[in-house]
């Protein structure tokens, strides 16, 4: 090898780098408009199904069926809006008029009245919170701020809402035009290798998509029954705050339990505690129990199951990794890229003997 070609090597090396540089940097400054793709991708594929239906049952046009399913999502996200925005207003009200002194005492009867129950002394409720870190570090000031950036943030949610759905019409319209956006970069005479994958990927990801989509509507009913029965405030909002945490898988569950158990308290919150609290906080957390075992029998097994073809240890496992490496939104979109990854591996390595074994049900 000559000094030419030696450096030749190295200005292409340097050059490649640089490229996969830029490449990665545009990519970060796009951040917002590939999340917009992802999540209409998502309703795309959620969506699919709705679509061939509205067509083969009612022998809508295309166009007309895409348009009615948008307008079903938009009517969910209308309806998620009206149910959090009076409560946040409602919410800010309070908070502007709270009588911190009857606050406190409240929180020293209920701690009097939790140190009966128990037999125990020298328990301060208050006097702990206000010790902890997070009380330390609490401005309050940070109330009003936070009330100030709802109205830049709705601003910046119209346009992702707009811009969401905009993409989502046309992949609903064209059930080819992301396809034929990833055969560009196919080699010549790969393409119905491509196209076998992207239409197995496509197959799987909107089973588990709309079995989630059930999932999370499922939980929601039960929550909203068992908060409504027991007369807790802000029983839709709180039931569909803890069923989206279900999406988290293992952590989620445990968050949202907690955060019932938050609600429940604060919603008698000046009330006897072992004979109203305490009763009310068992029988809510026990219904929670039996949600979680109708969603962890059945719908799960028949989502992860059914949808994406894996063993349950195997999802375990590629969850914990995920979670592991790349925190919460890792464990969420764990399955999915473990799922497409799986297509992928059963067409191009197939000869191998573990590729064989994870794919046999594919």
């Amino acid at each position: 090898m000559n000094a030419k070609s030696f450096s030749y090597g190295i200005l292409r090396a340097i050059g490649i780098l640089l490229g996969i540089f830029l490449l990665l940097y545009f990519l970060y400054q796009i951040q917002s408009v590939l999340v917009y793709i992802a999540v209409a991708g998502v309703i795309s594929l959620i969506g699919r199904p709705v679509v061939i239906f509205l067509r083969s049952r009612f022998k809508l046009p295309n166009q007309l069926a895409v348009i009615i399913v948008l307008l079903m999502v938009l009517s969910v996200f209308i309806g998620i809006i009206l149910v959090f925005v009076p409560i946040v207003i409602e919410q800010s009200y309070h908070l502007g008029r709270i009588d911190i002194e009857a606050f406190k005492e409240d929180i020293y009867i209920m701690n009097d009245q939790i140190n009966a129950y128990l037999g125990v002394e020298n328990i301060n409720l208050l006097e702990s919170l206000q010790q902890s870190e997070i009380a330390k570090n609490l401005d309050i000031n940070i109330i009003p701020k936070f009330l100030n950036s709802v109205f830049g943030i709705l601003g910046a949610t119209l346009i992702a809402v707009f811009s969401i759905l905009f993409i989502s019409f046309f992949l609903l319209k064209d059930s080819k035009l992301m396809l034929n956006s990833i055969l560009v970069f196919a080699n010549k005479g790969e393409e119905d290798k491509f196209q076998r994958v992207f239409n197995k990927i496509k197959i799987l990801l909107s089973r588990y998509f709309v079995g989630l989509t059930m999932q999370v509507t499922v939980l929601f009913i039960l929550y909203l029954l068992l908060l409504s029965i027991f007369e807790i405030n802000n029983p839709v909002a709180i039931a569909f705050i803890c069923a989206i945490l279900n999406l988290v898988p293992y952590l989620g569950p445990i968050f949202a339990g907690i955060l019932m158990m938050l609600f429940v308290i604060s919603s008698n919150l000046g009330a006897d505690f072992q004979l109203i609290i305490l009763p009310k906080l068992i029988y809510v957390m026990l219904g929670y129990s039996i949600a979680q075992l109708i969603d962890n029998l059945i719908s799960q097994p028949l989502i992860f199951g059914a949808s994406v073809r894996s063993h349950p240890l195997e999802i375990f496992l590629v969850i914990l990794i995920a979670g592991l490496l790349f925190g919460i939104l890792g464990m969420v979109v764990a399955v999915p890229f473990y799922t497409a990854l799986k297509v992928i591996a059963k067409e191009s390595l197939s000869e191998y003997k573990i590729v064989k074994r994870l794919t046999r049900d594919l």
